[in-house]
């Protein structure tokens, strides 16, 4: 049996673990704390503390040895550059180093390309972030290529309860920045997970953008919410050219990764917004829409209040 250690069974790493297992894999999971990993004791397969960054503790783990994949899945847990050097680039350095997988799959971010015109890019496209975090995420990913592993570039990623653009919106918080026009960029997590494992059956190194088919203008999004929903479209604001990731104005493309035979489930953010059950659970309070009378469309779309 094939045996794949997924670094990282957060928000995206679980689902890929998940799938893995269920496609027959002998799946080790791997956590930042005893606490998290205890919190993942009921899953089908074995959850370990790992912290990446512990090179004694990481190289002494009977489970990780003998690995045919290791999936980096790991979080910097909204850190600076610091976690990001820590994380990213250590923690791939000792994957590679302690464990020697046949296979290191990294999940990196769509947030390297800097593009500022709207352009399209593929994987061919410049790569040269301005921001110290980004630059990180390239050292690994060329680390990664040394070793003749696989690059996933993940554009933002949202599911079942988790949506920034949605939370935002029915809190009321949303913004259109600057005249709306920017390109959003996103993947659905199951999605996200469906690709990870087609390019680990593929098993060729190189550098894959994993989104769904459809970037949209913020305006056109925030419309399609204001509609679907009935409420206000956002106001105007400036443009924030202090994100995290920084401001950036591109569209991704998929073609590499759909030229494999992989397509999503979700091939745009509107088609999982009226097809996953479970994407506005815990972002949308149902019972004070339907006091207020403002939202109708939201019966039969959450199991009830959260």
């Amino acid at each position: 049996m094939k045996r794949v250690f997924v670094a990282g069974c957060g928000f995206v790493g679980l689902a890929v673990a998940r799938l893995l297992h269920r496609e027959g894999w002998d799946v080790v999971g791997g956590t930042h704390s005893n606490e998290s990993a205890a919190n993942l004791g009921e899953e089908p397969f074995p959850v370990i503390a790992a912290d990446l960054c512990d090179r004694e503790a990481l190289g002494s783990i009977p489970l990780l040895q003998g690995l045919d994949v290791v999936v980096h899945c790991a979080s910097s847990r909204r850190g600076g550059v610091e976690s990001y050097r820590a994380v990213y680039l250590e923690g791939a350095r000792n994957l590679i180093e302690l464990l020697q997988p046949g296979l290191l799959v990294f999940t990196g971010s769509t947030s390297v390309y800097a593009q500022l015109d709207g352009e399209w890019v593929t994987e061919e496209s410049t790569a040269e972030p301005d921001r110290e975090t980004g630059r990180i995420l390239r050292q690994t990913e060329r680390l990664v290529l040394e070793q003749k592993g696989i690059v996933a570039r993940l554009a933002g990623v949202y599911g079942p309860g988790r949506s920034v653009l949605l939370k935002k919106f029915f809190a009321g918080e949303a913004v259109l920045e600057g005249d709306g026009m920017r390109w959003i960029n996103q993947a659905h997590r199951d999605d996200i997970a469906t690709a990870l494992l087609a390019l680990i059956n593929y098993r060729e190194s190189g550098i894959f953008n994993v989104c769904d088919n459809e970037p949209l203008h913020q305006r056109a999004l925030y419309e399609w919410l204001a509609g679907r929903f009935g409420r206000a479209l956002p106001p105007a604001g400036p443009i924030d050219p202090n994100r995290k990731r920084g401001w950036t104005h591109k569209r991704v493309s998929n073609q590499k990764l759909r030229a494999l035979g992989w397509e999503p489930r979700f091939p745009s953010f509107f088609d999982a917004v009226e097809k996953d059950q479970g994407l506005l659970e815990g972002i949308v309070r149902v019972e004070d829409d339907c006091a207020e009378g403002r939202d109708e469309g939201l019966r039969g779309k959450s199991k009830g209040p959260h």
